[in-house]
């Protein structure tokens, strides 16, 4: 937003600081299974085991949740505060808890999520290599989740299905089905479930939810994307990308310098919007730079 803004009231606004910005995430610009890719990736530095486990548990839980009887077992192992009714309901529980740890994987302790402790990706395959050989992939699983949704250990019991967004996004379902549209797949390396995406299946679950249909190439028409260091070195100025190589959003973002005054600021062990959380000589790559 930032970037957009910079570019659109270049009277009101004389710089840009764009910290994590996937501006190159729409269309065909940016490889469509990179996200994944690179939430995957942080996971696999950890512990290979650890990527593996992950891999694994999701036909596992389709398998054992495909009966009454094996919900209700998983429903107890998930400590939901219900009988979830859809193994879905239990994936996507997991699937959130894996991928916003890869964006907040900071070096100190932080809630910009939710309460975490230092790397909580290595916490996380931590606790999966902790346990004994032959342990179960689903126990694994949601115990290494628990850390994001209950280092404070707090939590009895856990809404599956309904119950409120803990993050506060609910407006986001809105927003890509209007402009922000991000084509987003998984690929037979990531470490989630492989899924495609489709442009027609996106346009008619945008209307069936909000009844309307997506400006599918918006951003790139307002803004610019395709051939950026081109359209930016042209027409912007003063304005510094901030992208850290373990935040997956940053494989949508500027990693090179455009010009002398659009420059692109990258730290191999950056994450989430680093630029404006950092606190602290544990963030002294980014400072450094």
């Amino acid at each position: 937003l930032a970037s957009w803004f910079r570019l659109k009231y270049p009277h009101v606004a004389m710089g840009a600081l764009a910290s994590s910005a996937p501006i190159l995430q729409f269309d065909d610009i940016t490889p469509w299974s990179s996200f994944y890719d690179a939430v995957s990736q942080d996971f696999k530095s950890e512990s290979l085991n650890c990527f593996s486990v992950i891999k694994a548990v999701w036909d596992v839980l389709d398998y054992r949740g495909s009966n009454d009887s094996g919900l209700l077992e998983l429903s107890k192992t998930f400590r939901a505060c219900k009988t979830v009714r859809f193994p879905s309901s239990l994936s996507n529980w997991l699937w959130t808890a894996f991928t916003y740890t890869a964006m907040v994987d900071y070096p100190t302790p932080a809630n910009f999520m939710m309460n975490l402790p230092a790397y909580p990706v290595k916490e996380m395959c931590k606790i999966i290599d902790s346990f004994p050989v032959g342990a179960d992939v689903v126990e694994k699983a949601f115990t290494a989740a628990s850390l994001y949704y209950n280092y404070t250990g707090d939590q009895k019991c856990f809404e599956m299905e309904g119950g409120d967004d803990p993050h506060g996004l609910s407006g986001w379902g809105w927003q890509a089905c209007t402009e922000m549209v991000m084509p987003m797949t998984v690929s037979n390396e990531s470490m989630f479930p492989p899924s495609g995406f489709s442009y027609e299946e996106k346009s008619e679950g945008c209307f069936a939810s909000y009844e309307v249909r997506p400006r599918m190439n918006w951003i790139t028409t307002e803004y610019g994307g395709h051939k950026i260091d081109k359209v930016l070195k042209r027409f912007g100025s003063n304005i510094i990308f901030s992208n850290g190589m373990r935040d997956p959003w940053s494989r949508g973002g500027v990693l090179k310098n455009i010009s002398s005054s659009i420059i692109a600021l990258v730290t191999e062990k950056g994450k989430h919007e680093v630029a404006e959380n950092m606190q602290g000589p544990k963030y002294s790559e980014l400072t450094n730079a």
